[in-house]
C-alpha cells in the first residue's frame, strides 16, 4: 500500500518530554511507510531515549548537537533543511515552541527549522498549565500565523498526574497529518470530495436495528486517498468500528434517511460524490419508542417499506458521482444497470461473496463500469490502492 510518504525525507524532531518514546513508534512508523527518516534528538531529549533507539528503527544516523556532528551530513542542519520535505516535531516542549516563535537557534533541531523552508508540524506535549499559560498560547499562536501545522495537544491524564490539555496526540492521527500536510498541493487540490461509508442501521425499536455487514473500510480508505491528493474531504459515516481519519470533515450518522439528507446538503456545493456506503434498501415502516418483548407467537412480522435512492436525488451544479455496486452474482451486469438507473458516471462493482474481497477484508478486487467503453476489470489491491485507482480516473472528469 505505498502512500504518500513514500520517498519522502522527513526530519523527526524530538524534545525532552516524557512522551518522547511514543516518538520511537512514530519514527518506525513512518520508515515503514516509506519515508528516509532523519532524527534530532535535543539534549533534553536524550535524558527520556537514546540514539541507538531512533538509528535502529530508521537504519539512519541520528544527529545531537550543533558541534558534535553524528552524520555524513557535514554541517548537519543545513543539509537536512535543504533535502527534508516536512519537519515534524513530536513531541514539542513549551521551551522549544518558545524558541521557535522568536527565532532562537541554540541545537541542532531550530537551526534545522530556521534553515529551511519546508512544511512544518508541531504535536506539543506538557502539562495543561504549561499549554493553557499566555505566554505558550501566544507562541502557538504565532507559529500559527506564520503557517505551522499544529496537531493536539490532547485532554487527558498527564505524567504529573493532572487532567487536562496536554497529552502527545496518538501516532496514527499524527501520521494523518503529516500525509495531509504532504498531499496538500496534490492533483485533488481545491476540489471539494464527498464520500459515503458503513452500512446504514435501519431501527426495528430502541434496542434492534436492521443492518448489513459493511464495516466502511472502503470508504474510509477512499476518503483518505482524496484527502492526501490536496482533496477537501467529507466522510458521511455510518456506524463503524474504524477510526476517523484525520484532517477530513467527519459527518456520523445512522440510518439511510440521515445519510440522504446528509449527502444531498452537503453535495449541492461539491465536485465529486463517491457512494461507498452500503445503504440499506428497506426500513421498517412503523418502529417502535419501545422494545419489542417476546410473545407466544413463533413468529414476528415486520412491515418493511423501500429506501430513496440517495445518489440517483444527489445534484449539484458540477456535481460528478460515483456509485459502488456489492453484488454477488451477474456483478458486471447488475453495475451496468445501475449507470443509467442512478444517473452515475461510474459504477464500482465487487463480488462480496469473493475470498478477499468482500465486508471486512483489506483488499478489493474491483471492475470499474463506465458508460462509453468496456468494463475495467482490476486486480486484487490494497483498498487503499482501489481509492487511488479510482481517484485517478475520475480525475478527467472534474477537469
Amino acid at each position: 500500500m505505498p502512500t504518500i510518504l513514500g520517498g519522502k525525507s522527513i526530519v523527526l524532531g524530538v524534545t525532552g518530554s516524557i512522551a518522547a518514546f511514543k516518538a520511537a513508534d512514530l519514527a518506525s512508523k513512518l520508515t515503514q511507510a516509506g519515508a528516509m527518516v532523519d532524527v534530532v534528538l535535543t539534549s533534553s531529549a536524550r535524558e527520556f531515549v537514546g540514539v541507538a533507539t531512533f538509528a535502529g528503527l530508521t537504519h539512519r544516523p541520528v544527529s545531537v548537537g550543533l558541534y558534535q556532528s553524528n552524520s555524513e551530513l557535514g554541517i548537519d542542519h543545513v543539509a537536512l533543511a535543504r533535502r527534508a520535505d516536512l519537519v515534524l516535531i513530536a513531541p514539542a516542549t513549551a521551551n522549544t515552541i518558545a524558541r521557535l516563535a522568536h527565532g532562537v537557534t541554540d541545537d541542532v533541531l531550530t537551526a534545522t527549522v530556521l534553515a529551511g523552508s519546508q512544511p512544518l508540524v508541531i504535536a506539543p506535549a506538557m502539562d495543561a498549565d504549561m499549554f493553557e499559560n499566555p505566554a505558550t498560547q501566544a507562541n502557538v499562536e504565532t507559529l500559527i500565523a506564520r503557517g505551522v501545522h499544529f496537531v493536539g495537544p490532547e485532554s487527558g491524564r498527564l505524567a504529573s498526574g493532572l487532567v487536562g490539555r496536554g497529552r502527545m496526540t496518538e501516532v496514527p492521527e499524527i501520521m494523518d497529518h503529516v500525509r495531509a500536510v504532504l498531499g496538500h498541493h496534490g492533483d485533488l487540490a481545491g476540489r471539494r470530495v464527498v464520500v459515503s461509508a458503513g452500512g446504514t442501521e435501519e431501527a426495528i425499536d430502541p434496542v434492534r436495528v436492521l443492518t448489513n455487514r459493511s464495516t466502511g473500510k472502503m470508504g474510509y480508505a477512499i476518503a483518505e486517498a482524496a484527502r492526501d491528493r490536496g482533496a477537501d474531504v467529507t466522510l458521511i459515516s455510518a456506524p463503524t468500528s474504524l477510526r476517523s481519519p484525520a484532517c477530513v470533515t467527519f459527518v456520523k450518522v445512522n440510518s439511510a434517511l440521515d445519510m440522504r439528507d446528509a449527502v444531498h446538503e452537503i453535495v449541492a456545493d461539491s465536485d465529486l460524490l463517491i457512494m461507498a456506503a452500503a445503504v440499506s434498501d428497506y426500513r421498517p415502516a412503523s418502529p417502535t419508542d419501545h422494545k419489542i418483548k417476546k410473545s407466544g407467537d413463533e413468529s414476528l412480522n415486520i412491515e418493511l417499506i423501500q429506501n430513496p435512492d440517495i445518489i440517483a436525488g444527489a445534484s449539484g451544479a458540477r456535481l460528478v458521482k460515483v456509485a459502488f455496486a456489492a453484488e454477488t452474482r451477474d456483478v458486471v451486469e447488475n453495475a451496468g444497470a445501475k449507470l443509467v438507473s442512478k444517473g452515475v458516471a461510474m459504477v464500482v462493482a465487487n463480488d462480496v461473496s469473493a475470498e478477499h474481497s468482500g465486508f471486512g477484508t483489506d483488499t478489493n478486487a474491483v471492475t470499474f463500469v463506465y458508460p462509453d467503453r468496456k468494463p475495467e476489470h482490476m486486480p486484487l489491491m490494497d483498498k487503499f490502492d482501489v481509492g487511488n485507482a479510482l481517484l485517478d480516473r475520475v480525475l478527467p472528469l472534474l477537469k
